[in-house]
This record gives structure tokens, sequence and C-alpha cells, in this order.
């Protein structure tokens, strides 16, 4: 059995189907292509952000207790291209993710190709042009200057300037890697092959034109980056000219995903294929008051929880015996996908070291009801500083069907959310459910403690407050 996975970094949930609330994404390839599918509901996001999810993917472990973003090799031997080419597949791994060439991902795999230029990579220096101002400093990410000093969005747009149209734009030039690779493979089985599109990660640059599409009355600056901060640094337009720019990137990756779902109708490589769309995480764009997915801004002296607009992510599989149009509801986590995809496909070998994740391939055929974690827990590796969390730092959430824990909110205190009323936790409740606090607090330092992570870890988090 094939296996295809595309991944697509900073992909919202509520960007399919009809579940925003505020501008919502046309994605017609992706809604066309879940008729076929199985789809997760209440997939989260475990190990945050993009490298820790990915490892978390790829290893079936829980890396947040352990260790932050670093080289893949030095978190876990599990690597599902090398488990899988141990029982005669060929593996490849394509796409524009600058960081999966530097954290190692490609070891492992026999064919491994990403492109250059992403998010300031300055691959190709063209000195003879100046480096010109994309966005006002105080309207994008402002803490840790680049190349000559240079914001993120300023080398991006120097990198890329030879863009003029949309075919050479990252997404089609990925996707068209996978549809000549597929072309080049189809007749050979089995296959793993990892599509990786970096979009719609910032910088957001699709074609003014797509983006005028959602806020045609702008007239200032194209808002191409977020702050990593307040969302009230931004002006009402400004705000909603920067969601404008993230919408039509996501529109963009759709439309290219898209074309690889037709190449593998074309190929007929459903009969014999696992084909998985998913993403790593979310992205504010002004809920809580953020804008981006961490505090990276010397304005902001909050910390940042992972609210569900980040959390919350998109988990769309089909594959042969599968019913398509189906709703999984049950509560997953990244962990859990290695184990399932070798499920499906029917293979059968030990890991190099045990899997944290466990199967929800019974959930996707329809043979169990029973769900897999009462909880799951989104995370970034911590440690306590001289008995207090760092400044600013990324805090976990705890989540449940209905509920969302956050032990360490915006300002130090305790927050409860009901997802059922409201799924971007945006009122706090936990005055009326301290027992229910109190029991997701418990749930926190029993996952940790089932995980068997480091005392450091469980230190890190406080202890709750008395009832």
């Amino acid at each position: 059995m094939n296996i295809i996975v595309i991944i697509s970094d900073t992909f919202r949930y509520d960007n399919l189907f009809d579940r925003a609330t505020e501008m919502p994404v046309r994605t017609p390839h992706l809604d066309r292509f879940s008729a076929r599918c199985v789809d997760l509901s209440r997939l989260y996001t475990g190990s945050f952000p993009t490298i820790p999810q990915r490892t978390d993917f790829t290893t079936g472990r829980v890396g947040w207790p352990w260790y932050p973003w670093q080289d893949r090799r030095l978190s876990s031997p599990n690597h599902l291209p090398q488990i899988l080419g141990e029982v005669g597949y060929v593996t490849q791994l394509l796409g524009d993710c600058p960081h999966l060439m530097r954290a190692a991902f490609f070891e492992g795999f026999n064919g491994a190709y990403t492109l250059s230029g992403q998010e300031g990579n300055t691959y190709f220096l063209g000195m003879n042009h100046a480096i010109e101002q994309a966005m006002a400093d105080e309207k994008t990410r402002n803490v840790g200057k680049h190349f000559q000093g240079r914001n993120l969005i300023d080398l991006h747009k120097w990198i890329n300037r030879r863009w003029y149209r949309e075919i050479d734009r990252f997404p089609p030039r990925t996707a068209e890697l996978a549809v000549e690779w597929l072309e080049e493979n189809d007749q050979y089985t089995p296959f793993f092959l990892w599509v990786d599109f970096f979009d719609p990660h910032e910088p957001w640059d699709p074609p003014e034109y797509m983006a005028r599409r959602y806020d045609p009355d702008y007239d200032g600056p194209p808002m191409l980056h977020p702050n990593y901060g307040k969302a009230s640094d931004y002006t009402e337009p400004e705000l909603r000219n920067l969601r404008a720019h993230y919408c039509a990137e996501a529109e963009l990756v759709d439309r290219w995903v898209g074309r690889i779902l037709t190449k593998i109708d074309d190929l007929d490589l459903w009969r014999n294929s696992i084909v998985v769309f998913m993403s790593d995480h979310g992205m504010s764009l002004g809920e809580h008051n953020r804008t981006g997915k961490s505090n990276i801004n010397k304005n902001d002296d909050r910390f940042w929880p992972l609210y569900p607009e980040i959390t919350h992510i998109p988990f769309l599989v089909a594959a042969p015996g599968l019913e398509g149009g189906r709703t999984v509801d049950a509560l997953l986590r990244p962990a859990d996908i290695a184990p399932t995809l070798l499920d499906l496909a029917g293979v059968q070998v030990e890991p190099p070291e045990p899997m944290h994740g466990r199967s929800f391939a019974p959930l996707l055929r329809g043979q169990s009801s029973v769900p897999l974690h009462e909880s799951v827990v989104s995370a970034s590796y911590m440690r306590l500083k001289d008995g207090k969390l760092p400044a600013n730092c990324v805090t976990p959430v705890v989540y449940t069907e209905r509920w969302a824990y956050v032990p360490v909110g915006s300002y130090g205190k305790r927050q409860l959310y009901d997802l059922a009323a409201d799924p971007l936790a945006e009122t706090n409740v936990i005055g009326d459910h301290m027992d229910i606090a109190d029991d997701l607090h418990d749930a926190l330092i029993q996952d940790l403690r089932r995980l068997n992570a480091p005392a450091e870890a469980v230190a890190a988090w406080p202890i709750r407050h008395s009832r």
C-alpha cells in the first residue's frame, strides 16, 4: 500500500468547509477531496511548533517534555521513512519548508529535495539589488534581525524578487515537483511520498489579485507578515488586510494541492494508496488580541497559551476500504499518526523505540467507537528558570472533547473554556467550573507521568489552586 502525506504548514482547521466565522477561505479542491475521506475533527497539535510537531508525527512519540526544536536525529531513533524502508518501501521527501533539511528530516529517505528561498532563506544573493522595506518594522515581527539587519518579510521579497506570476510562487512549484515524481514512480509499489508545503506559513505574498478578493476596499500598504504580538498594534483595516493575505495564501495551497489530487486520479493511485492531508498547527489572526503563533515581540509581555486557532488542526485521510464522507470525533494527537499509517498499510514492524501513539485505524474503518484518549496536551518544551516560567513563553493547553484548560493564561492565571459553546476559547468560565479545571490540571500531570517524562518537565507546571 502506497502512502502519500501532504502537509501544509500553518493551515488552520477552520480554513476548510464552512467553519470560519471571520473570513472563510475558498478551498474547493480540499472540499471535494473530503468526499472520499474520513475527516478527523478533534486532532490537536502535540509538540509545538513546526519541527517538534513533525518529529511527533514521524517518531510516533510525544516529544515536548524532553526536547525543544532540534535536529531530528537527537530526538528519537524512530523515523517513519526508515521504518518503511526496512520493509521494502522507496521513500521520497519533497517540499519547500526551509527547516526540514536543517533538522535532518532528509536522513532515512531514499530521495529528498526541497526548494530554497522561503522565510528569508538567503540561498542565492543578489547584492546588485537593494533590500527594500516591505512593511514598517512596527507592523511585523520585530525581535531577531537577520541578514544585514533586515526583517524576514524584507528578505523574503528580496530573495524572491523575480516572482511575477502565480506559477512562480512556491505552492505551484512544490505541487509540480510532486506531480512529476508521481508520473515517474506510479508503476512502483510500495512508496512513501511526503510533500511538505511551507505555505500558508508567513510571509504571505500571494498574487495581490487573490488578496483583493478577500479585502477589495483596502488602500494601504499590504500586510504580508504578522507581528507575533498584539493584534491591537494594527488598525482594523490593516488587520483585515493581514487576514486577507493569509486567506489568499491558504487558497493558493488548496488550488495546488488540488493539482496533486488530480494527478493521483489520473494515475489511478486511489486503488492502492493511503492519501493524507494535514497541517502542523494554525495561526492567530486577531483572536485573543494576537497575530502569529508565539510571542516574538518586544512590545508584548504576555504568556501565549496554545489556544484552538493554533492547536486544532485538519486531518483528511482516504484509503482503500475506508468509507468517504465520514467524520471521526475522537480526540487524537500527532503521535498517533505514524502507528495508524503503519496499521492501514498492513506494515507490522517493531520500531527502534516504543511509540507513545496508538493506531486509530479501527476508528477510521468504523470497527470501533472507543476513544483513544480522554484528554490530549498541546505544549512546547519548557523548563523553569530560577523557579519561574520564562517571560512571554508558550504555555500548554489540555484539551478534552468539551473543554480546553489553560494552566497558565496570558497574564499567569488559569483559564477554562467550554469548546462546545465557544470553539475559539474566547470566554473564560473557570469561575463556574473550578472542579473541572482542577481535574484537568491533574490530567496534565498524569499524562506526563504516563510518558515517564523527566521530573523537571513535571515541575515546570505550577501546582493547581486548591478548590
